[in-house]
């Protein structure tokens, strides 16, 4: 049975109230229950965090590199920013995929650039919640 963890960065917790416009109405929990039902139906061991705080991120990558055969992460505004994230998904071993439920390059110049994209294996962009369940398919894909 594949083990694979999905990160969730700052903010994605208050996914269904925050800016509809680029994230939608799903919930983090919504998002979660559709995971796990293909998780199921795929004989997946699933496993999501979230946090806001950068270090809490980067132990759970780190923990990663032991006890996960692929991981997916929505770093969320730690894209741009976070080395500590790079250096921490640089050392695993195990297939990465980089999601964002918004088209990132439709937005603030800012949010163009990704510390996270030249360590993943790929990355999911702009499809709404549905990113999570593709970045899943293309995951689990990777891993047979």
């Amino acid at each position: 049975m594949n083990r694979i963890i999905i990160l969730n960065g700052p903010n994605l917790n208050l996914l269904g109230e925050r800016e509809k416009d680029h994230y939608g109405n799903k919930t983090l929990k919504d998002i979660e229950d559709d995971c796990n039902e293909f998780a199921t139906k795929n004989k997946i061991k699933l496993s999501f965090y979230q946090s806001n705080i950068e270090g809490e991120l980067v132990g759970e990558i780190q923990k990663s590199r032991n006890n996960q055969d692929g991981l997916i992460i929505n770093a969320g505004g730690y894209t741009h920013t976070s080395v500590a994230i790079h250096d921490a998904l640089k050392i695993l071993k195990i297939p990465i995929i980089e999601l964002h439920i918004s088209n990132v390059y439709n937005r603030e110049e800012f949010r163009h650039k990704s510390l996270i994209s030249k360590v993943a294996k790929g990355v999911i962009c702009g499809f709404g919640a549905d990113g999570y369940i593709m970045s899943l398919q293309a995951i689990y894909k990777f891993l047979k």
